[in-house]
């Protein structure tokens, strides 16, 4: 069997990575990592995750002691408040992802086939997520659900009897609910599209691919300010955020904007992070692809966005200028991917990004969509 990121013993990659490089019409895989998995991106070898598990011990103990016996919930419809579903389905996503690597860095089968087990379990009854944040529900735990089946599906010799009930389901319950997008906060959408894009590699389709990674694009720049946007954030269409005072309401009253500051600073931190988490996957996704995402503008801003909150979240007082002088930390465990990529590939200077995703090691799970990016992506030079 091929490991990750050989095609019958050749490189995914054929070509040199260009932001302007149109992406194929067949998708390379495994992919999206927002994830791919394995060491986020499927570009190197086997040898190279397993030194990954001996870099990140405590991190991968975890992850590989992933318990066999751990029962499934599977009780949807799925709505996030009141949570009829919605924490059960997040966790099997996640522990499905989870299994899966498990199986890629010990080769015990069992760990694939409970992953397996997972998503056979779900795409047997889920028909649809309901209520107001159902968007948003539908982008988290669809973020995690292809980074499992990409691993099993590429990796895997044994048997997934319903793999195609599993494609049936990303493609009829999960992409219709996020594919258009959210005029909600940023973060809402920035997650939608992260798992449009990974549902999207998956399926092999390239129309959704192409329309998620345009609304990706346009919502990043409208969600992480560069001096180079001029005296305003950019804005995305459908919002009508036509007048300075519209963007400052928007932007949770922030009328002062300097490099890296996000559309959801001034609201919390923790939002904050999973924007940034967000955009450092789907450009993850996109270098997988073919597509180097981090030599554009989302590169600039996912490098300035991490570098300014990382400043905050090591303790430093915010100007009365930021937020009213006030600041609600929580930034979580999403600094890995983007500073291996811009710090560790491209060798920008990110010293307050290395010092936070440092003092975090070994990074975990938010519980949401985040999960194992020390042991995928920690000082990874693939």
């Amino acid at each position: 069997m091929e490991g990750p990121g050989t095609t019958n013993g050749a490189p995914i990659f054929r070509r040199p990575l260009n932001p302007l490089t149109p992406v194929p019409a067949q998708l390379p895989h495994p992919s999206a990592r927002s994830t791919t998995p394995i060491r986020k991106g499927h570009t190197f070898d086997r040898g190279t995750v397993v030194h990954a598990h001996e870099a990140a011990p405590s991190s991968a103990r975890t992850l590989t002691h992933a318990h066999l016996n751990t029962p499934m919930h599977s009780q949807p419809p799925a709505v996030h408040n009141p949570d009829l579903g919605c924490t059960d389905e997040r966790e099997d996503a996640i522990a499905a992802y989870t299994h899966a690597l498990a199986w890629y860095i010990t080769r015990d089968e069992r760990h694939a086939r409970k992953a397996i087990e997972l998503m056979d379990a779900w795409s047997a009854v889920i028909r649809d997520h309901t209520n107001s944040n159902a968007p948003l529900q539908t982008g988290w735990a669809g973020s995690s659900w292809p980074r499992a089946a990409e691993i099993i599906k590429h990796t895997y010799d044994g048997t997934w009897a319903n793999s195609g009930r599993f494609a049936t389901m990303l493609r009829t319950v999960y992409l219709p609910e996020i594919i258009n997008g959210s005029n909600s906060n940023g973060n809402w959408e920035l997650s939608m599209m992260e798992a449009a894009v990974g549902i999207s590699v998956f399926l092999e389709d390239k129309a959704s691919y192409d329309k998620a990674m345009a609304k990706f694009r346009t919502r990043t720049a409208a969600y992480v300010y560069l001096e180079s946007d001029g005296a305003l954030p950019k804005t995305v269409p459908s919002q009508n955020l036509d007048t300075r005072e519209k963007i400052v309401k928007y932007w949770q009253g922030q009328s002062t904007f300097v490099n890296g500051l996000s559309q959801e600073t001034c609201r919390d931190f923790t939002h904050t992070g999973y924007g940034l988490s967000a955009i450092s996957h789907v450009a993850e996704t996109s270098r997988i692809q073919g597509q180097d995402l981090y030599g554009t503008d989302v590169g600039e801003r996912l490098r300035h966005g991490l570098g300014f909150h990382a400043r905050y979240q090591l303790g430093a007082g915010a100007e009365d200028r930021l937020c009213g002088g006030s600041l609600k930390l929580g930034l979580g465990p999403v600094t890995e991917v983007g500073h291996n990529a811009l710090a560790n590939r491209l060798g920008h200077a990110m010293a307050n990004t290395a010092t936070l995703t440092r003092r975090g090691c070994p990074a975990g799970s938010n519980n949401l969509f985040v999960a194992w990016e020390t042991l995928t992506h920690g000082d990874n030079p693939a």
